[in-house]
Protein backbone atom coordinates (compact mmCIF):
# COMPACT_ATOMS: atom_id res chain seq x y z
CA UNK A 1 0.00 0.00 0.00
CA UNK A 2 1.27 3.46 -0.79
CA UNK A 3 0.52 6.75 0.86
CA UNK A 4 -1.78 7.59 -2.08
CA UNK A 5 -4.17 4.73 -1.27
CA UNK A 6 -5.34 6.45 1.94
CA UNK A 7 -8.07 9.04 2.35
CA UNK A 8 -8.78 10.96 5.54
CA UNK A 9 -12.12 12.48 6.40
CA UNK A 10 -14.13 13.70 9.34
CA UNK A 11 -15.94 10.81 11.00
CA UNK A 12 -19.68 10.66 11.62
CA UNK A 13 -22.02 8.54 13.71
CA UNK A 14 -21.92 5.77 11.12
CA UNK A 15 -18.20 5.40 11.83
CA UNK A 16 -18.76 4.63 15.53
CA UNK A 17 -18.42 0.83 15.07
CA UNK A 18 -15.13 1.23 13.17
CA UNK A 19 -13.80 3.75 15.70
CA UNK A 20 -14.82 1.46 18.56
CA UNK A 21 -13.09 -1.43 16.79
CA UNK A 22 -9.84 0.55 16.58
CA UNK A 23 -10.09 1.58 20.23
CA UNK A 24 -10.81 -2.06 21.13
CA UNK A 25 -7.86 -3.32 19.10
CA UNK A 26 -5.56 -0.83 20.79
CA UNK A 27 -6.80 -1.91 24.23
CA UNK A 28 -6.50 -5.62 23.53
CA UNK A 29 -3.35 -5.76 21.41
CA UNK A 30 -1.34 -2.83 22.71
CA UNK A 31 -2.45 -2.81 26.34
CA UNK A 32 -3.41 -6.44 27.05
CA UNK A 33 -7.10 -5.86 27.84
CA UNK A 34 -8.98 -9.17 27.76
CA UNK A 35 -12.64 -8.12 27.99
CA UNK A 36 -15.43 -9.62 25.91
CA UNK A 37 -17.86 -6.68 25.75
CA UNK A 38 -17.04 -5.29 22.29
CA UNK A 39 -20.70 -4.95 21.24
CA UNK A 40 -21.49 -3.00 24.40
CA UNK A 41 -18.47 -0.78 23.77
CA UNK A 42 -19.58 -0.06 20.19
CA UNK A 43 -22.96 1.15 21.47
CA UNK A 44 -21.35 3.13 24.28
CA UNK A 45 -18.92 4.91 21.96
CA UNK A 46 -21.72 5.84 19.55
CA UNK A 47 -23.75 7.31 22.41
CA UNK A 48 -20.66 9.10 23.72
CA UNK A 49 -19.91 10.63 20.31
CA UNK A 50 -23.43 12.05 20.06
CA UNK A 51 -23.19 13.47 23.60
CA UNK A 52 -19.76 15.06 23.00
CA UNK A 53 -19.88 17.07 19.77
CA UNK A 54 -16.76 18.97 20.86
CA UNK A 55 -14.74 15.82 20.22
CA UNK A 56 -14.22 15.63 16.47
CA UNK A 57 -13.08 12.29 15.12
CA UNK A 58 -11.18 11.78 11.88
CA UNK A 59 -10.71 8.46 10.12
CA UNK A 60 -8.19 7.20 7.62
CA UNK A 61 -9.56 4.75 5.07
CA UNK A 62 -7.76 2.35 2.77
CA UNK A 63 -9.45 -0.20 0.56
CA UNK A 64 -12.85 0.71 2.00
CA UNK A 65 -11.73 -0.04 5.57
CA UNK A 66 -11.08 2.36 8.45
CA UNK A 67 -7.40 1.87 9.28
CA UNK A 68 -6.68 4.81 11.55
CA UNK A 69 -8.22 7.52 13.68
CA UNK A 70 -7.43 10.73 15.49
CA UNK A 71 -9.64 12.89 17.69
CA UNK A 72 -9.58 16.63 18.31
CA UNK A 73 -11.21 17.73 21.56
CA UNK A 74 -12.20 21.39 21.30
CA UNK A 75 -12.38 23.21 24.62
CA UNK A 76 -13.68 26.69 25.39
CA UNK A 77 -11.20 28.76 27.36
CA UNK A 78 -11.78 31.51 29.90
CA UNK A 79 -12.17 34.91 28.19
CA UNK A 80 -9.53 37.60 28.61
CA UNK A 81 -10.06 41.35 28.68
CA UNK A 82 -8.84 41.51 25.07
CA UNK A 83 -10.26 38.27 23.69
CA UNK A 84 -13.69 37.13 24.72
CA UNK A 85 -13.98 34.03 22.56
CA UNK A 86 -11.09 31.63 23.08
CA UNK A 87 -10.74 27.94 22.31
CA UNK A 88 -8.00 25.37 22.50
CA UNK A 89 -7.71 21.76 21.46
CA UNK A 90 -6.29 18.45 22.56
CA UNK A 91 -5.38 15.62 20.21
CA UNK A 92 -6.55 12.29 21.57
CA UNK A 93 -6.68 8.61 20.66
CA UNK A 94 -4.45 8.67 17.60
CA UNK A 95 -4.15 5.11 16.32
CA UNK A 96 -3.12 3.50 13.05
CA UNK A 97 -3.25 -0.24 12.52
CA UNK A 98 0.23 -1.56 13.32
CA UNK A 99 0.61 -3.19 9.91
CA UNK A 100 0.08 0.21 8.23
CA UNK A 101 2.34 2.36 10.40
CA UNK A 102 5.27 4.25 8.89
CA UNK A 103 3.40 4.69 5.59
CA UNK A 104 2.12 8.23 6.01
CA UNK A 105 -1.31 7.34 7.41
CA UNK A 106 -0.68 9.05 10.75
CA UNK A 107 0.77 12.11 9.04
CA UNK A 108 -2.38 12.46 6.94
CA UNK A 109 -4.57 12.13 10.01
CA UNK A 110 -2.51 14.73 11.86
CA UNK A 111 -2.66 17.12 8.89
CA UNK A 112 -6.47 16.86 8.89
CA UNK A 113 -6.68 17.44 12.64
CA UNK A 114 -4.40 20.48 12.50
CA UNK A 115 -6.25 21.86 9.47
CA UNK A 116 -9.43 21.65 11.53
CA UNK A 117 -7.70 23.40 14.44
CA UNK A 118 -6.62 26.23 12.12
CA UNK A 119 -10.11 26.46 10.61
CA UNK A 120 -11.60 26.74 14.11
CA UNK A 121 -9.04 29.38 15.13
CA UNK A 122 -7.80 27.40 18.11
CA UNK A 123 -5.15 29.20 20.16
CA UNK A 124 -3.14 26.06 20.76
CA UNK A 125 -3.43 22.31 20.51
CA UNK A 126 -1.86 19.87 22.95
CA UNK A 127 -1.19 16.16 22.86
CA UNK A 128 -0.24 13.65 25.52
CA UNK A 129 1.99 11.19 23.71
CA UNK A 130 3.44 7.79 24.37
CA UNK A 131 7.25 7.77 24.26
CA UNK A 132 7.12 5.75 21.02
CA UNK A 133 5.05 8.43 19.27
CA UNK A 134 7.07 11.52 20.30
CA UNK A 135 9.24 11.40 17.13
CA UNK A 136 6.07 11.16 15.02
CA UNK A 137 4.68 14.34 16.57
CA UNK A 138 8.01 16.13 16.22
CA UNK A 139 8.14 15.19 12.51
CA UNK A 140 4.66 16.65 12.14
CA UNK A 141 5.46 20.08 13.54
CA UNK A 142 4.94 19.65 17.27
CA UNK A 143 7.34 21.23 19.77
CA UNK A 144 8.07 20.64 23.42
CA UNK A 145 7.06 23.55 25.63
CA UNK A 146 8.96 24.03 28.90
CA UNK A 147 6.01 25.99 30.32
CA UNK A 148 3.48 23.20 29.78
CA UNK A 149 3.00 21.20 32.95
CA UNK A 150 0.73 18.30 33.69
CA UNK A 151 -0.84 16.71 36.72
CA UNK A 152 -2.14 13.17 36.94
CA UNK A 153 -4.42 11.79 39.62
CA UNK A 154 -2.78 9.07 41.67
Amino acid sequence: MTDMDVTVRRASDVDAPALAGLRWRRATQDHGYQGDNLNEFVATLGDWMRAHPGHRAFVAEAGGEVVGMAWLAVVDRVPTATRYARRGGDVQSVFVLPELRDRGVGARLMAAVLDEARHLGLEHVTVHSSPRAVPFYERNGWDHDPEWLSWAAQ
